[in-house]
């Protein structure tokens, strides 16, 4: 069962960690591990496999060339994501420790750990977000007749309509009819009408009732706020029993998303003009491949959809037993990750190939991005559809399973990586306290985005909290501390002592010299095309300020600084000359039972004693025994 516990005596602990044992009972000492293996896959691939599966990558496929863009795709995949992928779920099992808790390992790079969660508390204040709106949509589907199906509610507009004319080629060149938003919006300056789709004018003026700009925040809607506070309750009860809720909750939310996408593939297909959208979602444009931002885009996203550099694969990690086959399972995970990519590109295409036919328009002018895709252009292709309250309750709640266990995973994260510095957390019910304090607290920080201006504030976070930045400095910092300060042929030997023998040779080629120079290489491309962020939305594009930008650039400057900062307080901290410190910032503290037997029999242990009776010291990362 999932609460069964793995514990191993502190006596085993190095000179260093006994130095440092926290005091307590053997309940606060004591971890729970994973009551079975799949628990721990199911876990993986609910955080894992996320919303931008689901919109994310289809549209990144589409605007990057189609087929052609699966090359980058598949090249940052195999010498990227996929070797730190590996790296954070061995590093977390083989220390049983979260994300701040496992950097003993190399307690110089502990910065990474603190790094890693404070991008994980960002990540699960504006996730859950989405979740919200879904939910909004899922409640309202609820009707005869979708509220976004047609233009006599509240907050339409005279521009309202239904009935789109796409514009002939005269009056183009002639400069009658101009495009405003690619999702069924568009201008007749001769006639100055605005013909705007019924369901941009719901997402726009009544889920959002949006303001001019993050200067205008405006009120709480107090619709939303109350969709996110039943959010947030589900997800309080889905984790505050940590492994034992988490671990059961995943078999239906992990699972159930691929029933719905089957049986949304089976309907789109069916439908009239989905061979042209499939076509030109796989057809390949391979002079894109000549361009930086294909791969650019490739790299983000392999980085983003693997949920890497947030320390919550390494939490995951750490419930799994210290002799758990993790390498199959990883690669079964990783596996199923991108086929879901490709597989929701299917689902997505079908849909839209059938809409462009439907309104007469190409199919780029309905492709959108992000909350576009599933806010705008999927809630009017379900309109379309016989049916259309059931597909959409359907549809919704596949989306809210989707981000569900990515919400909680990433909370059980880190939660998990405070608990593991606070271990009298776990005694009686301090833990469900303390999550129930952190979900409220959360909860009134996302108030702030279901204000008049709260997708403004939503846009900064998606956009810099969490972003492609923040996540590729922390893959650079976790190869830099185990591949050349820990030693990649010891990790090799650690992780070759937990499962019984060495993974591929690849991975080490990976962590040693690949994966950073493609983190650094993507980072510089990133830099040299950065642009001020904006907001496109059917009326034109909104600009943000440059207060509102430099907030932003605080939450990942805040995140990155906490490796440097805390490298500099530890180097401060130890005694002795410049060479000493180095030796004891750099120096493992390990439990008896993760020392190989040539640092056993270095430090005089017999390799078979399960209790010795010295404790021994942990072996430093400057003398190796190879």
């Amino acid at each position: 069962m999932a609460g069964k516990e793995e514990s191993f005596p502190d006596d085993m602990t190095g000179a260093d960690t006994a130095l440092h044992k926290p005091e307590g009972s053997e309940a606060e000492k004591q971890r729970p591990t994973w009551g079975h293996k799949v628990d721990f896959i199911l876990s993986c691939v609910g955080f894992a496999v996320g919303l931008g599966n689901v919109w994310r990558f289809p549209y990144l496929c589409y605007r990057n060339g189609g087929g052609a863009f699966l090359i980058p795709y598949f090249i940052c995949l195999v010498a990227g994501g996929v070797p730190v992928f590996f790296l954070e779920i061995f590093l977390g099992q083989f220390m049983s420790q979260g994300g701040i808790g496992c950097w003993k390992i190399c307690p110089i790079f502990q910065g990474i750990g603190f790094a890693t969660t404070v991008i994980c508390f960002l990540l699960n204040i504006y996730y859950i977000i989405i979740l919200n709106w879904a939910a909004y949509f899922f409640g309202r589907s609820f009707t005869s007749l979708l509220p976004w199906a047609h233009c006599d509610n509240p907050w339409n507009t005279e521009f309202c309509t239904t009935n789109f004319t796409k514009p002939d080629a005269d009056s183009i060149v002639n400069g009658t009819n101009a495009t405003i938003d690619g999702n069924m919006t568009a201008l007749n300056t001769t006639n100055t009408t605005l013909q705007i789709s019924p369901v941009v004018e719901f997402w726009e003026n009544k889920v959002l009732n949006m303001s001019d700009g993050v200067e205008d925040m405006g009120e709480v809607q107090w619709e939303l706020a109350i969709c996110l506070l039943c959010v947030w309750v589900v997800v309080y009860f889905c984790v505050f029993k940590g492994v034992k809720s988490t671990g059961k909750v995943v078999y239906f939310t992990a699972t159930f998303p691929y029933v719905m996408l089957t049986v949304l593939l089976v309907r789109g297909v069916t439908l009239d003009g989905a061979a042209d959208g499939l076509f030109f979602y796989l057809n390949p444009d391979w002079e894109k491949l000549k361009d930086h931002k294909v791969w650019i885009d490739a790299g983000t996203q392999i980085f983003f959809s693997y949920a890497i550099g947030l320390g919550c694969m390494t939490a995951l990690g750490s419930y799994n037993k210290f002799h758990n086959d993790s390498y199959k399972q990883s690669i079964l995970i990783a596996t199923v990750n991108s086929f879901t990519s490709l597989y929701s590109g299917l689902v997505v295409f079908s849909v839209l190939g059938f809409m462009a036919k439907e309104q007469g328009l190409d199919i780029k002018d309905v492709a959108a991005s992000g909350p576009g895709l599933v806010f705008i252009a999927y809630p009017r292709a379900l309109a379309l559809m016989p049916l259309a309250p059931l597909w959409s309750c359907l549809f919704f709640f596949m989306i809210i399973l989707v981000g569900l266990d990515s919400q909680f995973v990433g909370v059980e994260g880190f939660v998990t990586a405070v608990v593991d510095m606070i271990p009298t957390l776990r005694r009686g019910y301090n833990r469900e306290f303390f999550i129930a304090g952190i979900c409220a607290f959360n909860f009134l920080l996302g108030l702030t985005m279901v204000t008049n201006g709260g997708i403004y504030v939503f846009q900064i976070f998606d956009y810099y909290s969490a972003s492609g930045i923040s996540l590729l400095f922390m893959s650079f910092f976790e190869c830099v501390a185990i591949a050349w300060i820990f030693g990649v042929d010891r990790f090799y030997d650690s992780i070759a002592l937990m499962i019984g023998y060495r993974p591929l040779p690849w991975f080490k080629i990976c962590w040693l010299v690949l994966t950073p120079l493609i983190t650094v290489g993507i980072f510089l491309f990133m830099c040299a095309t950065w642009s001020p962020m904006e907001f496109k939305h059917f009326t034109g594009t909104y600009y943000f300020p440059i207060w509102a930008e430099s907030i932003g650039w605080i939450m990942v400057v805040v995140a990155i600084l906490c490796v440097p900062v805390t490298a500099v307080v530890k180097l401060c901290q130890a005694e002795g000359t410049l060479r000493e410190r180095w030796r004891q910032v750099t120096t493992p503290q390990l439990h008896y039972h993760q020392l190989r037997d040539k640092d056993k029999l270095a430090q005089g242990l017999s390799i078979d004693s399960s209790d010795p009776s010295t404790p021994p010291p942990p072996y430093s990362s400057v003398t190796q025994y190879d």
